[in-house]
């Protein structure tokens, strides 16, 4: 076949053994790639009940058909597990030049398992691929580690890489990709209780299209709205995702309120960043370089340079944790890419810990540092300790979730989460119904920014003129959400970046031209020679990955409970808590009958899988059951934990 590789590169680190095995057709068909490909291997091989750090977690690198052809935001690499930070599925998407340099090697996804008896890092080199010895590189950071092996390996080489985080299980510890993308969900702790410090790969070959010249057609058709569209060439080329700063409403001091524009610091806001900036920088094939390059210009870490400072790091670690110093924003930035730490599961946990110090809850008695909300080199302090695993920082670095479960009670009462992960705190509506209904937990890029089409002025009021989608999301949300979630799921089973601002026009390809999905399916059908058509990929391949997400979290214990709306106590105990809670549900039970759920349980239904033909994804759910219900991830004793490290 065409545009897929067609070979999975299996790696078993008990064994020290590399199998190349043949991609089946008809996955590669029903799935796509990518988050396709990861999220049917987890439920396949991921029994129920296991600790997500032990030697029986899957770790699956994914590639989409459209990474290493040339069709633009296309190198984005899904990196998919059994969450630590959650308990549930947990996938990270990250750019670079992962994705395209591993699909011109000849793979289509790489499956880790078991656990090595050292520290390997495994080096893939066109048609070959090999573990070798990573002793030297354990305890570096992950800049460390990627200029080690680019020494070794040359030029035009990517790296995926844990740093002293994911060594240390800290349980938000990310995988990263040429030093500043991050694929979050806590891969980079599992990697590192399997021992393995990188994924380091070279690819050369090209990605056959079967239709060339139909193929290059559509490609420069994309190519040509990155070129002409206003938003992507005047706002993201130049600003980037710190656009959000004053389009996004960032929450501040752990939500207890989210900023208009002009409540914004103005040291935080877009045009403010600039004065840092010495360059700008795009994935593998983006003609957007959405990313800026900066240099810290005073303070400890001064004269250092670094990159890809999104609106998350700039939210979650700065104005959400009560810090509007945007000198110290960068400097934690680059400690949470040289540890390998995922800026927005990091934020959070931290601005928990200072809420509950604020209330009284945690003292400094406790913690051994202040958690005042303005000492910003006490919290640079806090997140060595977190990476290092040092003092309180051991009990930051179970995340947001366990912290809670570990302090009692109180403290759970203002864990604002679903299944683990938090985006805050929101009245019922589209928020909150796509924080509940995510796969990986709460979640922003699962669909809910596409349901209101905000960053397609022009596009999405076509889409809604033509009937795609829903002309009022906020009276139709169910809807809305659905129609959004189908655009992701395929946007990350292709390898697709779907933009940085989060646009239609950046997730899918061609909808522009031809919406919703035909001008996708036309390129798929280029490029592998398979028929794709509108019908296939909306209502087939998108909904086929999302019900087996869906089940793959039933069997870890997931029910209708926990697709939740999280409250602050002040509001969860009071009559305007319990109407919100009312209307949730009500939502709720409406999404679940459009998904073809059941409305009582959400457990997708005979009918619906067998016309998505995966009645034995249903089978085994129910068959294996029942299961122990979800509370999180398993808890560990803190000196269980291996710790220490050079400071970065």
């Amino acid at each position: 076949m065409n545009g897929w590789s067609n070979t999975v590169l299996r790696v078993d680190l008990t064994r020290g053994a590399i199998d190349k095995v043949s991609l089946d057709p008809d996955t590669a068909r029903r799935f796509l790639g990518g988050r396709g490909f990861n999220s049917k291997t987890l439920f396949d091989e991921i029994p129920p009940g296991i600790d997500p750090l032990s030697p029986e977690n899957v770790v699956c690198f994914g590639a989409g058909p459209l990474s290493g052809t040339g069709v633009p935001l296309s190198s984005r690499i899904e990196v998919s597990t059994l969450s630590p930070y959650s308990g549930i599925l947990g996938d990270g998407n990250a750019g670079g030049a992962f994705a395209h340099r591993l699909k011109r090697a000849g793979c289509d996804q790489i499956v880790i398992t078991g656990r090595a008896d050292r520290p390997k890092y495994l080096w893939i080199d066109d048609d070959r691929a090999e573990l070798r010895d990573a002793s030297g590189l354990w305890g570096k950071t992950t800049w460390d580690t990627v200029d080690a092996l680019d020494a070794v390996h040359g030029r035009g080489v990517s790296t995926a890489c844990i740093g002293p985080a994911g060594e240390n299980l800290v349980r938000f510890a990310s995988t990263i990709v040429d030093k500043y993308n991050s694929a979050a969900r806590g891969s980079g702790a599992v990697l590192g209780s399997k021992l393995l410090k990188a994924v380091a790969v070279r690819g050369t070959k090209p990605v056959p299209a079967a239709d060339p010249e139909a193929f290059g057609k559509l490609v420069d058709l994309d190519r040509r709205f990155f070129a002409t569209d206003p938003v992507q060439r005047d706002k993201i080329a130049v600003y980037g995702t710190h656009i959000g700063m004053v389009e996004w409403h960032p929450g501040s001091r752990y939500f207890k309120k989210y900023l208009e524009a002009e409540e914004v610091p103005a040291a935080l806001r877009p045009e403010s960043w600039k004065r840092f900036e010495i360059g700008r920088k795009g994935c593998h094939g983006c003609p957007v370089a959405c990313k800026n390059v900066f240099r810290i210009p005073d303070g400890p870490r001064s004269g250092e340079t670094g990159a890809a400072l999104e609106f998350e790091a700039i939210s979650c670690m700065g104005v959400n944790a009560g810090i509007e110093d945007p000198v110290a924003i960068l400097e934690y930035e680059n400690l949470a890419d040289l540890y390998g730490m995922d800026v927005i599961g990091l934020g959070n946990t931290v601005a928990f810990a200072k809420k509950l110090f604020e209330l009284g809850i945690l003292t400094e008695k406790e913690t051994g540092i202040s958690l005042a909300w303005t000492d910003a080199s006490a919290q640079a302090e806090l997140i060595h300790r977190t990476a290092l695993r040092e003092g309180f920082g051991s009990l930051v670095a179970e995340g947001l979730l366990n912290l809670a479960r570990l302090l009692g009670p109180e403290a759970m009462k203002y864990c604002y989460h679903v299944k683990g992960l938090s985006r805050g705190i929101y009245p019922a509506g589209l928020f909150s119904l796509a924080h509940a209904t995510s796969t990986r937990g709460a979640d922003h890029l699962r669909g809910r920014s596409w349901a209101y089409g905000e960053n397609d002025p022009e596009l999405y009021p076509e889409l809604v003129r033509r009937g795609f989608l829903p002309a009022d999301a906020e009276k139709e949300p169910v809807t809305s959400l659905i129609v959004s979630e189908n655009a992701t799921t395929l946007a990350d089973a292709l390898g697709r970046c779907k933009g940085a601002v989060n646009s239609w026009g950046c997730a899918v390809p061609l909808v522009g031209v031809y919406p919703l999905f035909d001008g996708l399916a036309r390129l798929l059908t280029a490029l592998t020679g398979e028929h794709f058509d509108e019908a296939s990929l909306g209502g087939g391949v998108a909904p086929r990955i999302w019900a087996v997400e869906r089940c793959f979290n039933l069997r870890r214990g997931c029910t209708r409970r926990h697709d939740s709306l999280p409250q602050p106590p002040e509001i969860a105990q009071s009559s305007e808590g319990e109407s919100r809670m009312k209307a949730h549900e009500a939502l709720l039970t409406g999404y679940y009958r459009a998904r073809g759920y059941d409305p009582d349980t959400g457990v997708p239904t005979p009918a619906l899988m067998a016309r998505l033909e995966i009645p034995e994804v249903l089978d085994r759910t129910l068959r294996e059951g029942p299961y122990v219900e979800w509370e999180g991830p398993a808890l560990r004793p803190l000196e269980a934990y291996p710790h220490g490290g050079t400071r970065a």
